[in-house]
């Protein structure tokens, strides 16, 4: 499924579950709230999670799962719980310890915390929810996160303990409209916290939390930074920057730019003297930090400049954009010192404290290290993922499978989440895997347009001739969305966005067949356990149900929205179909009969599986960040699994003991009964 598609959709609040939600929770609360104290506590109730030390190899891949005997069942789905993470999660700001010597990234997980000169992971702090934005206080000892739920966290860095949660918004609005916190900075001397996000800027008092102003825009507050004196707050907003008097919160000056030159980042000079506004259309505006005076345009970005930042001592502005590049300002006279070249867009870039080093963080989820004197990359952090979009168990249960949108097939060790293998050849996002049935070949489909298969026997023992590309598989004209091996492993479908399903030989990649018919992108193939029947559901409403052996239509399901995912229960009397109006649909293939329809996620279900014995069926939802569990019988809601962000993926173990779903934010999860 294309994450385009994904995007262009607008996001449906299931408003009568919210509020039958809401009725519930007061319900519950309703002996404690007759305790006035209480009522002051509820605006700020926030999940708080443990404070742990995670252990290798959490920092590296993921936590080792723990020993279980009991498969998932209907019975005990309601004990089913997060067992592991595996993946560092999706890059959101980059930053240094006030010392130099750590790398802070915040990423969708949390926060970590790297050696400058090793770049292994020093320290995890786990926020609970999606870090957006990070910063550090002058003495090194707190840490402020700006999170997805409009929040922000001052933790202890030494041991990440949570100090306090700052927010002035009741609760009943962080859960009706939740927005980022976009960015935060703390004052020069420690004591003052800015935070900014939608329709505000706020400061805080970091000794006990007390809201000192809050600044009200019509717009978001993408950036800002304090002067060096900690006297002024330089904010940027869309199509303006303004200069706030932190004491009494007076506007000093303001500047109408225009929609074009909507500002993304602020910084202002160690002197205080310059302000540099990084703006949409690639343009980065040197500024009198007095009165606002124009003093320099630096072109040369060709997109959206999303970070400015100062060195040290004032000579050299950096500018991180969109266009791949991070480029480095002599700051007197405009000159271009250095152009430096990335794979993807730099959302963040930040100087170490001395000056000699930039790092920067970019849309790749890469941490990249550079020396400023001559622009030489030094150093580069792996393990942060782009968003999963599909997971397979090999047949042994041994390894697990995922594709990804940064185009990279990733195979991971079942037991711990130990990275044995980035599968590398795709052009564009992984959309789908699959393992043949004897679990020596893996096959994934792209974006780009092909299936690759890939040799996998021996991944497990960590042989060098794990990930050998076999076959490389063209003839689709559009992107490849899902594949599907059939049981016996001789024939493999491909499903894509060019409306149909191809049939392949795996011994030697050659086409057998194309069937036709879909009146748009086919999202999901799936074989009978017989083999005898292929399913492919598509964006035009439908599941086709085809003869492979000869490429005959036997019958069309008729869906009420696109069709974005298909699966056969283990015994084949059942055909899941998951859709984009939230449901999914169980139907009786042998004769098309519709058996229930299952509902509902408050977005698109993208991804179905059954458990091996049938009795259940897991969706994941696009949109609204949950995995559910689903009693195939009558159709009744079992469980409801919460990720950070939204789930994109889900796959049972082949013993049952395990589901795992992969999400936005690059992240695996693993749930099962402890």
């Amino acid at each position: 499924m294309d994450a385009d598609a994904h995007s262009d959709r607008k996001k449906r609040w299931p408003w009568p579950w919210i509020l039958a939600g809401v009725v519930v929770l007061v319900a519950g609360l309703a002996p404690v709230l007759c305790c006035g104290a209480a009522l002051l506590g509820l605006a700020n109730m926030r999940y708080t999670p443990p404070v742990r030390v995670m252990p290798t190899p959490y920092a590296q891949s993921g936590t080792p799962v723990p020993h279980r005997a009991d498969a998932i069942t209907p019975a005990n789905a309601g004990q089913v719980t997060y067992l592991a993470g595996w993946g560092r999660g999706a890059v959101k700001q980059v930053t240094w310890s006030p010392d130099g010597r750590l790398l802070v990234v915040a990423a969708s997980l949390g926060v970590y915390f790297y050696d400058a000169e090793t770049l292994a992971v020093a320290r995890f702090i786990e926020t609970g929810i999606e870090a957006t934005s990070v910063a550090i206080s002058s003495d090194g000892t707190i840490l402020a996160a700006g999170t997805k739920d409009d929040t922000v966290q001052l933790r202890r860095v030494s041991d990440g303990a949570l100090l306090r949660t700052l927010s002035d918004k009741p609760l009943l609005d962080l859960i009706r409209y939740p927005n980022e916190v976009k960015c935060v900075t703390f004052s020069p001397d420690g004591t003052i916290l800015a935070s900014g996000g939608y329709g505000a800027a706020r400061l805080w008092q970091v000794g006990d939390g007390g809201l000192l102003h809050v600044l009200k825009y019509e717009n978001t507050v993408h950036s800002l930074a304090f002067s060096p004196d900690g006297t002024a707050l330089v904010l940027g907003v869309y199509g303006a920057a303004h200069l706030w008097q932190v004491s009494d919160a007076s506007l000093l000056w303001s500047l109408d730019l225009g929609p074009y030159y909507d500002v993304s980042s602020v910084a202002a000079s160690p002197d205080g003297t310059i302000l540099a506004l990084g703006m949409r259309g690639g343009i980065v505006q040197l500024r009198q930090a007095t009165d606002g005076t124009l003093l320099q345009l630096l072109r040369g970005h060709t997109d959206h400049v999303s970070s400015v930042a100062f060195a040290p001592d004032g000579k050299i502005l950096a500018s991180g954009a969109w266009d791949g590049t991070v480029r480095l300002w002599q700051v007197d006279d405009g000159t271009l010192v250095h152009a430096l070249e990335g794979q993807a867009g730099f959302m963040s870039v930040a100087f170490a404290p001395d000056g000699a080093s930039l790092v920067a963080g970019s849309g790749d989820n890469l941490v990249q290290l550079w020396r400023v004197s001559d622009g030489v990359l030094l150093r580069t952090v792996e393990g942060h993922t782009d968003q999963v979009e599909s997971l397979a168990f090999a047949p042994d249960g041994t390894i697990l499978a995922s594709g990804s949108w940064d185009g990279i097939v990733r195979l991971w060790r079942a037991s711990d989440g130990l990275p044995l293998r980035a599968l590398k050849g795709h052009t564009d996002a992984s959309y789908s895997v699959a393992f043949a049935p004897d679990g020596m070949i893996l096959a994934s489909g792209s974006r780009d347009e092909s299936v690759r298969l890939w040799r996998v026997s021996e991944c497990a023992s960590l042989s060098e001739r794990c990930g050998t590309l076999l076959h490389a598989l063209t003839g689709h004209g559009h992107a490849v969305s899902s594949v599907a091996f059939s049981p016996d492993g001789t024939t493999l479908a491909s499903g894509s966005f060019d409306d149909t399903v191809r049939l392949w030989r795996p011994s030697d990649g050659s086409l057998v067949r194309t069937l036709g018919g879909h009146s748009g992108t086919v999202s999901s193939v799936a074989f009978s356990p017989d083999g005898a029947i292929l399913a492919s559901g598509a964006w035009d409403d439908t599941v086709r149900l085809w003869r492979p052996s000869d490429g005959s239509l036997v019958r069309t399901l008729e869906h009420r929205d696109n069709v974005t995912s298909v699966a056969f229960s283990p015994d084949g009397t059942i055909l899941a179909a998951g859709a984009w109006d939230g449901t999914v649909r169980l139907w009786r293939p042998s004769d098309g009969l519709l058996l229930h329809t299952i509902g509902r996620h408050s977005g698109q279900v993208i991804d179905v599986a059954f458990s091996p014995d049938g009795a259940m069926l897991a969706s994941a939802g696009a949109e609204d960040g949950t995995l559910r569990l689903w009693r195939v019988s009558d159709g009744r809601l079992l469980r409801t699994l919460v990720h950070p962000s939204n789930v994109y993926a889900v796959a049972f173990s082949p013993d049952g003991t395990l589901v795992a779903s992969g999400a936005w934010d690059g992240q695996i999860r693993l749930w099962g009964v402890p």
